[in-house]
């Protein structure tokens, strides 16, 4: 006999080896799929291409303010990687210009037949020395220590163009010459026209090599300095090597920006490489946002646009020479404070809130 059934068993059929379907994966976007160099190159590209149109639909006042953002932009952005990325503070960024600067108007005056782009490469090697010179000097500094070292740097240059008359000018500096454009570029850019477009050319390569150190493996080590110094090191990172390159890297951007400052300008005088440069700079990167390459953009653009802005309103109200030279200062300090009152983390860092609210309404 036969016992009964209580409970039946559920199979369910096992699809066989033809039937199955292998899962399908999310295909990456060419654009995802690009090496970080090549990307930041193309977005370089992109970039230029903006301020050369830019360029085209402006006049020559305005080709050299935008020349003035291009490679003040590059100082910041140079000095958004050590401060915002190593942690180390530095108070002589304006030093590391006024040697670009005078290295470009030396190599004009004593070597007019090198060409634009030697001149350039030049200015890069000069710099590099003077970065390692530096970093290795201070590279056991912290905080306080540090930015004092880096203030008797940028208080003592100026200081040598007096000791060395003949050769740097003294308080009047070196005016130079340079060449403007090709010849057969001459019906479509103006000399101040050609002038920005080499800055920004420049400009844009330096901020791709910025951009893709940042993120890369040396940028994810200073950041790992900047965060923790002892567990970086316990960690493995060689903490002494990673503050000298990260001034190493600096110093090159702020030479670049002070040989394209001369080149734009034509003068280089002590007084434009002043400590007042240097907490300038300091205080606009905070005012654009410490962290961002962005940060950098929106900062000088306060520096530049924010003087003149300063300089039309003190002619407007007639006032003195002395104030109108003091009015930029007290300007820019009230907008910095306004700003960090409102805006915490700089103006990129408003930005990225306000386009975050955007989205969460969105969804």
């Amino acid at each position: 006999m036969s016992q009964p059934t209580t409970q039946r068993d559920k199979r369910t059929a096992a699809p066989s080896g033809s039937d199955r379907t292998p899962p399908k994966t999310p295909r990456a976007s060419s654009w995802a799929s690009m090496p970080l160099p090549v990307r930041h190159l193309l977005l370089a590209v992109l970039g230029l291409v903006g301020v050369t149109g830019l360029l085209f639909v402006t006049g020559d006042l305005t080709a050299l303010r935008i020349a003035a953002v291009g490679y003040t932009m590059l100082a910041v952005a140079g000095l958004q990687l050590l401060v915002g990325g190593s942690g180390q503070v530095s108070l002589g960024h304006g030093a590391f210009m006024m040697i670009g600067a005078y290295t470009m108007a030396l190599l004009v005056l004593h070597q007019p037949m090198l060409p634009l782009a030697a001149n350039l490469g030049i200015i890069v090697v000069v710099s590099i020395i003077a970065g390692i010179a530096v970093g290795a000097a201070t590279a056991r500094l912290h905080g306080p220590y540090l930015a004092g070292a880096t203030l008797i740097l940028a208080v003592g240059l100026p200081g040598l163009t007096h000791r060395y008359h003949d050769l740097l000018g003294g308080s009047n500096g070196l005016n130079i010459r340079t060449a403007g454009a090709p010849p057969f570029l001459q019906d479509l850019l103006s000399t101040s026209e050609w002038r920005a477009l080499v800055v920004w050319t420049t400009v844009v390569i330096g901020l791709a090599v910025l951009a893709t150190i940042s993120s890369g493996r040396l940028g994810r080590r200073m950041r790992a300095i900047r965060d923790d110094e002892t567990a970086a090191a316990m960690a493995g990172v060689p903490v002494g090597k990673t503050k000298v390159v990260a001034f190493v890297i600096a110093s090159t951007a702020g030479g670049l920006a002070g040989g394209l400052q001369a080149y734009v300008l034509g003068t280089v005088t002590p007084s434009s490489f002043t400590l007042v440069l240097s907490l300038t700079l300091l205080a606009a990167l905070v005012l654009g946002g410490i962290g961002s390459l962005w940060g950098a953009l929106w900062a000088s653009i306060a520096i530049v646009y924010l003087q003149i802005w300063a300089g039309d309103l003190a002619g407007a109200m007639n006032l003195s020479r002395d104030a109108e030279n003091n009015l930029p200062i007290v300007f820019f300090g009230v907008v910095l404070i306004l700003v960090l009152r409102f805006w915490p983390l700089g103006v990129h860092g408003a930005l990225q809130s306000l386009r975050a609210r955007l989205r969460a309404r969105e969804s």
